[in-house]
């Protein structure tokens, strides 16, 4: 068994481990509140380098001088495998894969997302459009936003998926293997990678250290426009119950720091979450609300600027709250208020 030869004990040994495991950390600038992506290189055969940046001219620079740091090239890249679909981790896809030729690995139900991705990013936000105006933000900001959302899709890439994954896959390389687990939450396409024998996670957004991943209600990327509204949070406290299952010395994240000890981690996020979610019930014992309005009580201001994101915050803690049988949602006029019970 290959293992760190002793426990990370901050973030700059941690990534000195990994940097012996030929794995390097490339951050890259995106125009989003969350700063900088992280990328992976693995310096193996196939060559490869985990999610790309956004589709930037900064950020393309800036990988290429990293790439260079290794004594790489953007053509010498042979794999690209992603994490998610969100445009922070895609953007450069399309022409990282032109350059180099390389294979591309995602999610199997990425392939059709990516195929397209204008398209798929304009059903995204008009699935968006929908849940706001259900769960009570008002007509005019929800324009505003989805104007917004339209503008930042340049961010985005199309592109062409050559290798699908499933949960249970394994991608293997000369000196490793990575397993593929799949982790829905944070978005439905979310996707780990596990060195079993190095103890290491390559992990996306699905952990991170320093600040909660957000759960999305995110359009189901596989069945028709009429289906139920995705619980995002429920599945990713699931998917976080099977994370900390894993051995796990070491996990290498989409944002900021190195996680060294991811069960305490995810214990304390579902920690959080109940917390969360026992607010909002004192939050309703006043009087019913909209998802909308319960998320002004507990943002202020932020539930205006980021509204989709603080929405998507409070429904799932709402469904946790139902599923308890703590609170009930009641239609009013097409619009979903909650009660507690």
């Amino acid at each position: 068994m290959t293992t760190p030869d002793r426990r990370a004990t901050s973030a700059e040994d941690a990534l000195a481990l990994a940097q012996r495991a030929g794995i390097h950390r490339i951050a890259l600038p995106t125009p989003f509140l969350v700063g900088r992506v992280n990328c992976y290189l693995i310096e193996d055969e196939p060559l490869t380098l985990i999610d790309t940046g956004p589709n930037s001219g900064k950020s393309l620079d800036d990988l290429e001088r990293a790439l260079a740091g290794h004594g790489r090239r953007i053509e010498e890249l042979e794999l690209i495998v992603l994490t998610h679909q969100h445009m922070d981790h895609l953007g450069l896809l399309e022409i990282l894969a032109r350059r180099s030729g390389a294979e591309v690995a995602s999610f199997h139900l990425l392939g059709p997302y990516l195929a397209d991705f204008s398209r798929s990013a304009a059903a995204d936000d008009e699935f968006a459009q929908t849940v706001m105006r259900r769960h009570g933000v008002p007509d005019d900001l929800a324009t505003v936003l989805g104007s917004l959302a339209a503008a930042f899709r340049a961010f985005g890439s199309s592109g062409h998926v050559t290798r699908e994954l499933r949960d249970g896959d394994e991608l293997q390389f000369r000196d490793r293997t990575l397993k593929v687990h799949h982790r829905p939450g944070h978005s439905p396409s979310d996707t780990i990678f596990s060195d079993e024998d190095r103890e290491m996670l390559i992990a996306g957004d699905h952990l991170l250290a320093n600040i909660s991943s957000n759960p999305l209600v995110s359009r189901p990327l596989a069945g028709g426009a009429d289906q139920p509204r995705p619980q995002a949070l429920l599945q990713y406290i699931d998917s976080m119950r099977l994370t900390r299952e894993l051995p796990a010395r070491l996990v290498l994240s989409g944002h900021g720091d190195p996680i060294l000890e991811h069960a305490e981690l995810i214990d304390e996020r579902l920690r959080m979450h109940r917390r969360r979610a026992d607010r909002i019930v004192h939050i309703l014992d006043a009087q019913p609300l909209t998802a909308h309005e319960i998320a002004l009580r507990m943002w202020g201001n932020v539930a205006v600027t980021q509204a989709y994101l603080t929405l998507s915050e409070v429904l799932g803690h709402l469904d946790l709250l139902v599923e308890s049988g703590q609170v009930a949602e009641r239609d009013r006029d097409g619009i979903a208020v909650f009660e507690a019970l």
